[in-house]
């Protein structure tokens, strides 16, 4: 069988990816059932059992902003190891909420770390891997922090400023801009109809 295809979400805390998630899995897993091929649902931090261990310390400890990058990436090795290749290998689809982009977004437009340290840990952990098609929900960081203020308690990045998810957006349209071809942009400030129906197409267009 032939190799499966990785699919990723991303956006700013508050954006409404994970709104969609499961809807657009059962869009693919329709579309995919004739040639029994299987989707996998994952996350990031997190995605197995250490990396849910290290996701509960990133999103609630206090910790150095290299040490945050460090992290995230060994969870993400991880996770490319023992869940994502093994399935595309298989002829499995693969849909992650968030993946590296969201790093480079985070730590890097957010908090401010070097994008030249967060580079060279990308071609460590992954080489040259990369999402077939990431899904980017953008929505501006006023309309995204009313979404958090009405939703569960915040973790310590739900809890950033809206300077922080400015930042953090900039660099997701950064990351957009520099590799168009497999960006798929989502305004995400729409209806949940509007939204899906954009999804429609983005699924057809795949």
């Amino acid at each position: 069988m032939a190799r499966g295809r990785f699919i990723t979400f991303e956006g700013i805390d508050g954006a409404g990816k994970t709104t969609h998630l499961a809807w657009f899995r059962e869009q693919l897993e329709q579309k995919l059932a004739a040639a029994g091929r299987t989707v996998v649902m994952t996350r990031e931090p997190g995605g197995t059992p250490m990396g849910e261990k290290l996701r509960e310390i990133l999103l609630n400890e206090p910790m150095d902003l290299e040490t945050e990058a460090l992290l995230m990436f060994a969870a993400r090795r991880e996770h490319l190891a023992r869940v994502i290749e093994p399935a595309l290998v298989r002829g499995d689809w693969v849909l992650s909420d968030r993946f590296t982009d969201a790093t480079f977004a985070y730590q890097g437009g957010g908090r401010g770390l070097p994008r030249d340290k967060l580079e060279t840990l990308e071609r460590w952990v992954q080489g040259g891997f990369q999402p077939d098609l990431t899904v980017l929900f953008d929505i501006d960081p006023d309309t995204a922090s009313e979404r958090r203020g009405a939703a569960r308690a915040p973790d310590r990045f739900e809890s950033e400023t809206d300077a922080f998810f400015t930042r953090t957006r900039a660099e997701y349209l950064r990351r957009a801009e520099e590799a168009p071809y497999r960006f798929a942009i989502v305004d995400s400030s729409q209806s949940i109809e509007e939204i899906r129906r954009k999804l429609e197409q983005v699924i057809a267009a795949f």
